[in-house]
């Protein structure tokens, strides 16, 4: 299996907390830049999706935080969709400092709103794949 797509990111000051570490709500944010950058990178922006009438949905997160950040660290974002039969899929992700060591695992179940029923679409991974110019970064 081919490594996970993934995106730099440096930790910048006014993200961390009093502690001096990365505050708990910026992973998040990690998680969701990693996600729309795979998008991209696959092709499918948020105009083409609009077109489409359709979005990208968060239904549940979980964050294992397993080592600080701090201001300066450089880590990267991994991004992988996991598909299954249903509406969702799971997009399972790690930021990772550049020395290897792991500070947050996180896991989202997602799905493809239809943006005028207001209601997830059936086969996720189809609708996707026919937005995408490129269907590598989803291993699809």
């Amino acid at each position: 299996m081919a490594e996970p797509f993934s995106v730099p990111v440096t930790v910048r000051g006014y993200e961390t907390d009093v502690q001096g570490h990365l505050n708990q709500s910026v992973y998040l944010q990690y998680a969701e830049h990693g996600r729309w950058s795979l998008l991209h990178a696959s092709g499918i922006s948020q105009a083409k999706l609009a077109e489409r009438r359709v979005g990208p949905v968060v239904l549940e997160t979980t964050i294992r935080y397993r080592r600080e950040l701090l201001a300066g660290d450089e880590v990267e974002v991994t991004c992988a969709f996991v598909w299954g039969e249903g509406r969702s899929f799971r997009v399972e992700q790690t930021i990772r400092k550049t020395d290897g060591t792991v500070a947050a695992e996180i896991t989202a179940v997602c799905g493809l709103m239809d943006l005028t029923e207001r209601r997830l679409v059936s086969g996720p991974r189809e609708a996707l794949k026919s937005l995408a110019t490129d269907t590598g970064p989803f291993e699809l």
